[in-house]
């Protein structure tokens, strides 16, 4: 199907690749990165492990979804829960890896003109962790390809809680809440999401099916597929793989297929 290959995809990938239409890639995927315990636990070694060894999948991940032109990447780093019910040592843990990630990445972005934006209550993370995130941020700034976003301390939940909180405040400074008008636009405009486009494919890893509290609002319409792969071994010929999936869809947003019936919205590989 493919004339040209992205350059830099491996053997693997580049025959992945030929079995997409570049056509019809979705411009905007995210990833519920699951699956890290359980890889350190199958090998006897603490959680922590699975933590380190997941950085090599988000690596391998980005960098193809950059080559193949995927506008919008997203990633299910850490949610709100983990905030608040992992054990105090693996929380402070993931934040050093994040800092690490961030200081060792920031070249490869770069190299990949890749852009780097956060979703999630930002300012409740610790002060340095806060700054070596914006200085990740600014020295990807001027990049023109994809957004890579990390959802830290992010909650689905808590992001329509703070979109509504918005809305009430504009009308308070604008007349009272008299004007308040609440409709999707407006809750849109004030999602942590409204820099990016409209979500269409969710891919989650370890064969749970559950969202976890991950892009409530945007996942209405988005198609999802789930993989048994844990997310250590996950890799950027996964996600083509996934993709390929993705383009055997027939997406209707609600409504009826040729044949009269609804589409099949999850699938397990």
């Amino acid at each position: 199907m493919q004339e040209t290959i992205p350059a830099g995809l491996d053997r693997k990938e580049a025959e992945a690749y030929q079995r997409l239409d570049p056509a019809r890639l979705p411009k905007h995927i995210a990833i519920i990165m699951d699956g890290n315990g359980r890889w350190a636990r199958r090998r006897h070694l603490p959680r922590i492990a699975g933590h380190r060894a997941g950085v090599a999948a988000v690596r391998s991940t980005v960098e193809t979804a950059a080559r193949i032109k995927i506008p919008a990447l997203t990633l299910y780093a850490f949610s709100e829960e983990n905030w608040k019910k992992r054990p105090r040592s693996e929380v402070e843990f993931l934040m050093g890896l994040l800092c690490r990630y961030l200081k060792q990445e920031v070249p490869t972005l770069n190299k990949n003109n890749i852009r780097l934006e956060y979703i999630g209550r930002q300012h409740e993370l610790p002060p340095v962790v806060q700054q070596k995130m914006e200085w990740a941020r600014q020295a990807t700034a001027q990049n023109s390809g994809m957004v890579l976003t990390l959802a830290l301390n992010y909650s689905a939940r808590t992001e329509l809680v703070d979109a509504f909180r918005s809305l009430v405040d504009a009308a308070s400074r604008n007349g009272g809440l008299n004007h308040l008008q609440i409709d999707e636009e407006s809750v849109s405009r004030n999602l942590y999401t409204r820099h990016l486009p409209d979500l269409d494919f969710v891919i989650r890893t370890s064969g749970e099916m559950r969202l976890s509290n991950f892009l409530l609002w945007q996942l209405a319409y988005a198609e999802i597929h789930v993989t048994p792969t844990l997310w250590p071994e996950f890799r950027g010929v996964h996600l083509l793989e996934s993709i390929a999936d993705y383009q055997k869809r027939e997406r209707r947003y609600g409504g009826l297929t040729t044949d009269g019936h609804s589409p099949s919205r999850v699938s397990r590989s």
